[in-house]
């Protein structure tokens, strides 16, 4: 089934709102949908989700290898009428020394889905024309394919918009234009949009859904979608895919033996592996989590928010990022959830955090207001919110010893998105040694101590 890229020329355009109205107008006419984020992020796909009523998976053009994108473009394309990409940041921004590896451009000429920029006009008229005449030379092997002018002023503003793009650009055409609305904007906070889960998302999705319908010729912008061109992507459907299961079961049972993996993903940790799961811990890819099943291991879930204790039969844990650092003095009261860790670490079960999770590993974690709670204390770690600093960027990371992830020299590619201040990391074995998308070494990240590990990174596929 065919595919289309919602792009912009920057972030902050609205293209999550108009993606999130796209998916559930489709869904209201009937049609099977997909949705898919360029790039790597935990919170856009949160609306997606919402919108299409199944998991929103991330395709990232860099983090993983062409064997990984593939089969999850093949999924895709196999269990819906269209799919519905949302890129990430500007068409072209991205990481490497060009800054454009794993932009939303490379993966639109790696998948050939057609590219439709959501343009914000607000403050412009016909100098739009130039603004969208540079994106579409920009690179001519991007298939740019329509436009969606957004948060236009009124009909006045859409004549001299659309006036300007059919005298400059008239083989580019402009799909319908979107007025300014305060009830489409969303929430956001320093890691992006509030996560769907934690406010009326339903509400603006719905609102979305009604302005994309009564402003864009959907028709037209479906004509333009096609079958993606990336080698592999043909396979047949694979059985309980992660776009036709819902994510949110407290116990899910593996589907093969331990020992497949699928061809993706990151090293299953355990036969059962339980999974933290609530708004401090929020950042986990559906599709790494489907990868785990696929090899084998069975799921479970629980909330150190709600301080439960991880499951008692599973024989690994996974704290994946999130927020812990909004709900320190919760989690440092949650006994019953550190308890539990310190039990399954005592008897040598495999405990790993990324970003969050390891955070709260840690010895201690100084919130914004500077009071410093007591974390989990199986690592050497103290971290602050107090004086924050960004930490962002594509990551290639390779073991420095052995752990659940594979042997000393394995190689991983991940992001780090964070505001985290380290105090002090020491008095461990260090986990990865680390590199960024330009192959500029930045030294070592993470502990390791008996069965316990992590790091800042959020781990998205194997690099060999």
């Amino acid at each position: 089934m065919p595919g289309l890229i919602l792009s912009a020329p920057a972030s902050g355009s609205g293209k999550t709102v108009i993606a999130a109205g796209l998916l559930r107008h489709l869904r209201r006419r009937g049609l099977r949908v997909a949705a898919a984020k360029a790039g790597p992020d935990y919170i856009d796909p949160t609306f997606h989700a919402a919108a299409g009523g199944a998991p929103c998976c991330n395709l990232d053009a860099w983090a993983m290898r062409p064997e990984t994108l593939a089969g999850l473009v093949g999924d895709l394309e196999h269990s819906a009428d269209i799919v519905i990409c949302e890129g990430a940041m500007g068409l072209f921004d991205g990481g490497g020394p060009d800054g454009e590896a794993g932009s939303t451009a490379e993966l639109a000429k790696r998948t050939g889905w057609p590219v439709v920029l959501a343009v914000d006009a607000a403050g412009q008229g016909a100098s739009v024309a130039a603004l969208v005449a540079g994106f579409a030379r920009h690179d001519p092997d991007v298939p740019l394919a329509g436009i969606i002018l957004n948060r236009v002023g009124g009909a006045r503003h859409r004549q001299v918009l659309e006036s300007a793009l059919a005298r400059h650009l008239p083989e580019l055409p402009c799909l319908g234009a979107i007025g300014r609305d305060p009830q489409l904007a969303l929430p956001s906070r320093h890691l992006g949009l509030v996560p769907a889960g934690e406010h009326d998302a339903a509400g603006v999705v719905g609102r979305a859904a009604d302005a994309v319908a009564a402003a864009i010729d959907i028709d037209r912008l479906l004509a333009l979608a096609k079958s993606s061109v990336i080698p592999g992507r043909g396979a047949a459907p694979r059985p309980e895919s992660i776009l036709q299961r819902s994510v949110f079961l407290d116990f899910e049972p593996g589907l093969r033996s331990r020992n497949d993996q699928d061809g993706r993903g990151i090293p299953v940790l355990g036969a059962h592996v339980t999974v933290a799961r609530d708004d401090a811990f929020a950042f986990a890819y559906p599709v790494q989590l489907e990868a785990w099943r696929r090899a084998g291991a069975a799921l479970s879930f629980f909330s150190p928010l709600a301080d439960e204790a991880p499951h008692p039969a599973a024989d690994a844990l996974f704290l994946p990022g999130g927020y812990p650092e909004l709900h320190a003095g919760q989690i440092a009261a949650a006994a019953t959830f550190l308890s539990g860790l310190h039990a399954a670490a005592e008897i040598g079960k495999p405990v790993y955090g990324e970003c969050g999770g390891y955070m709260v590993l840690g010895e201690a974690l100084t919130d914004a207001a500077g009071c410093a709670h007591a974390m989990a204390g199986l690592l050497p770690l103290r971290t602050s919110f107090a004086e924050r600093r960004l930490h962002l960027g594509y990551r290639e990371a390779a073991l420095l010893g052995e752990t659940p992830l594979g042997k000393p020299g394995a190689r991983f590619r991940g992001h780090e998105f964070h505001y985290a201040t380290v105090v002090s990391e020491n008095g461990a074995e260090p986990l990865f040694a680390v590199s960024d998308a330009s192959a500029t070494h930045l030294g070592r990240y993470g502990l390791r101590r008996g069965s316990v590990f992590g790091s800042f990174l959020h781990l998205i596929d194997r690099a060999d």
